[in-house]
């Protein structure tokens, strides 16, 4: 596999066109990534005769890395005011409509864009992750507006957004674009559809869990934990919510063991519901803030 270095340097080059494009955006993009393709690189191997597709290929690595910064850097977009609410929106048709962006400062949009249709190795899955791409803009619009008006959300309608706004989607889109999994064909399975649904739910609570403290300390309120303990506040939000990731997993692993999906899914997924326990532990600057995570540390 590209030496991590290398790909970091590779995805901050790219990154550099983006108006708000930071640094950290690049690390966490590759540390993830990077995770992520290790779990599952057995099964890429074994599908590779299949697709031609090698799983250490240079161009494929740095464009999923390129991807999920860009993800991270959307979310900030959002979330700290990076750029202008025109400049968001320019984006935003850029990333999930396939039309250029007018405007000057992001031109690294159309460049992944253009990269990854190109590389595509089924022509759907670059329409779907288009189609998830305006997903995920449009839950992040919706949390952060629940999250600043006057009427709270409740938890199910937070959770239900909060799906599309984990981009769990967009990241399994763009590997099946990249190494062809056939998740255009796989979506058609109810029991495939669930999955995702219940990995995503699962992300999303990981995400709250990790980030409360941070998200607290910032004043920031688009959070499950925190959305509930302004709603009960005499409730063990944390208690109850690690028994709904319990229940969730339950559900997920249910599944699992019932459909037969192709490689690489099983242990995709595997690695994504473990991302409580590998990345987001050693991801302390964007998911926690020192005093939390030396507190979670100490109790580990």
């Amino acid at each position: 596999m590209i030496q991590t270095e290398g790909a970091l340097q590779q995805v901050l080059e790219w990154g550099r066109s983006l108006t708000g494009f930071a640094d950290e955006h690049a690390v966490e993009a590759v540390r993830g990534g990077k995770y992520i393709l290790q779990c599952i690189d057995p099964s890429l191997r074994d599908i590779s005769v299949r697709t031609g597709r090698d799983p250490q290929d240079e161009t494929l690595i740095v464009a999923f890395y390129r991807e999920l910064a860009l993800l991270f850097w959307l979310d900030d977009c959002n979330d700290l005011g990076l750029i202008t609410p025109e400049q968001l929106a320019a984006v935003e048709r850029a990333l999930g409509q396939d039309v250029p962006c007018a405007l000057p400062g992001f031109e690294g949009c159309a460049t992944l864009r253009g990269s990854l249709a190109a590389l595509a190795y089924d022509c759907r899955d670059y329409a779907q992750l288009l189609d998830d791409t305006r997903y995920y803009c449009a839950a992040l619009r919706a949390g952060r507006a629940q999250a600043q008006g006057a009427e709270r959300w409740s938890y199910t309608e937070y959770l239900h957004n909060g799906v599309d706004s984990i981009a769990y989607a967009n990241v399994f889109c763009c590997m099946s674009l990249l190494w062809g999994l056939d998740m255009a064909t796989l979506r058609a399975r109810p029991a495939f559809r669930q999955v995702l649904r219940l990995i995503s739910a699962i992300g999303r609570l990981q995400n709250d869990l990790h980030g409360r403290e941070k998200d607290r300390s910032g004043g920031e309120a688009d959070n499950a934990a925190i959305l509930l303990s302004q709603r009960y506040p005499a409730m063990p939000v944390v208690e109850f919510l690690n028994d709904e990731l319990a229940g969730h997993t339950r559900m997920l692993h249910r599944v699992m063991a019932e459909e037969c999906f192709p490689a690489p899914w099983g242990p995709l997924i595997e690695a994504m519901a473990a991302l409580r326990a590998q990345y987001y532990q050693t991801s302390t600057s964007r998911y926690r803030n020192d005093a939390a995570g030396e507190c979670q540390c100490a109790q580990a």
